[in-house]
């Protein structure tokens, strides 16, 4: 191969080493929960990127740019109380133009409250402990295995 020889590219992009690792936005209200699920994201190989939902909801993130810039393949994203308004704010974040169609793993402390409020979901309830770290990577990996 000469110099002017492009360099070979894998024919998989989801194997080999020319893929480069997974972007996963995280969003949460805790700054303590998003470096938990961050250390457990980029443990198992994944770029994350974070947000914190509060600087979202006042303007502080513009959640459009930060989504355009990233790019995440899946987003990660926690509903806290109050359960309604918050799940109606995700509602009109999951219908943004540049989020429209991405997956999201949707994260709680309470899915029976989260539940009993706007119907059956499929988040998952995290409360900090290594096993509820390893659904929320396991369902990113399910969201991918999607794409």
């Amino acid at each position: 191969m000469d110099e002017t020889s492009p360099a070979p590219v894998d024919p998989d992009p989801k194997a080999g080493p020319t893929m480069s690792k997974p972007i996963i936005a995280v969003f949460n209200s805790s700054s303590d929960t998003v470096e938990l699920l961050r250390t457990a994201l980029e443990g198992q190989g994944f770029h994350t990127v974070v947000g914190h939902i509060p600087e979202v909801k006042s303007g502080e993130l513009d959640l459009v740019a930060f989504i355009e810039h990233h790019a995440p393949a899946v987003i990660v994203y926690d509903i806290s109380p109050p359960y309604d308004a918050n799940w109606t704010f995700l509602r009109l974040v999951q219908n943004l133009e540049p989020v429209r169609g991405r997956p999201f793993v949707i994260t709680t402390t309470n899915k029976p409250a989260l539940d009993k409020l706007v119907g059956e979901t499929e988040a998952l309830e995290i409360i900090g402990k290594p096993y509820d770290l390893d659904q929320v990577v396991e369902a990113v990996r399910a969201a991918l295995a999607r794409i």
